[in-house]
Order: structure tokens, then sequence, then C-alpha cells
């Protein structure tokens, strides 16, 4: 039997202690690594942002895979290969994270948002909803 599902989240976490831990060549192995890895669990990256102490992920998960599953596997994963890779440089992400779910309408907002995080965050043009793993539920 074939299962339906449109289930659209967007995940955030951060660096421990928000360290500006991701540089340009952290940014790039967790845009190689990430994408594939939520593939690899049966999931959609539909997009990935970064700023150098916070990270942004617009994922399908199905209903079969936990989130918390989703996001530890990820996290522990992301940051094995990036402190392999890299003998200069080192990751370490903070306990927790924040996590929306959103309609199919709003994903298009919702990518570019999270694309253009560095502009964002340069501007000042935040969604606090979407920028903290401890912000409140939106009501």
């Amino acid at each position: 039997m074939h299962n339906f599902y449109q289930l659209y989240y967007h995940l955030v976490w951060s660096t421990k202690n928000r360290e500006p831990l991701i540089t340009a060549a952290v940014e790039e192995l967790l845009r190689h690594y990430i994408p594939a890895k939520i593939y690899y669990l049966g999931c959609t990256c539909h997009q990935l942002g970064m700023t150098e102490d916070h990270l942004h992920l617009v994922a399908t998960i199905p209903p079969n895979v936990a989130i918390s599953t989703l996001v530890q596997r990820v996290k522990g994963g992301s940051a094995h290969f990036v402190n392999k890779s890299l003998v200069q440089e080192y990751l370490q992400w903070q306990n927790g994270y924040g996590v929306v779910s959103f309609s199919k309408q709003a994903l298009p907002a919702i990518k570019a948002y999270a694309a253009n995080q560095k502009e964002h965050h340069r501007a000042g043009t935040l969604m606090a909803a979407l920028e903290s793993p401890k912000a409140a539920s939106p009501r």
C-alpha cells in the first residue's frame, strides 16, 4: 500500500554556545553532507541555509521518521564528517533544535527565507518563529 503525506518542516539549530563555527569551508562540507544524509534517511531536503552560528533546514519528513531521530542523525553525522574532513576547524552543535510545520503553499516563502539567511541577518529582516530553537510557538 502506498502512503500519501504532505509534511513540511522548518528546522533550526545552533552551533555550540552560538560560536561562529560555520566558516566557508565548513559550510561547503555541510551543503554536500546534509542533503545526502536527509535523502539517505528517506526525507527530502528542500533548502539549507546557514549563518556562522546556526543552520536552517526546510524538509519533508515522512510520518515514519521521527523528527528527533532525523535531527540527531544529521547533527551527529555532520559534525563527525566536518571534524574528520578538516584539520584546522572543529564543529560542535548546541543541544536541541526548533521545528515549525507549515503548508505546501508556504513552501516557496520558507525556502527563500532559509536560502537568504545571511542577507536577512545583515538587514535585520528576521522571522522570530523561524530563528531560534527556543522561539515561542506561533499563535
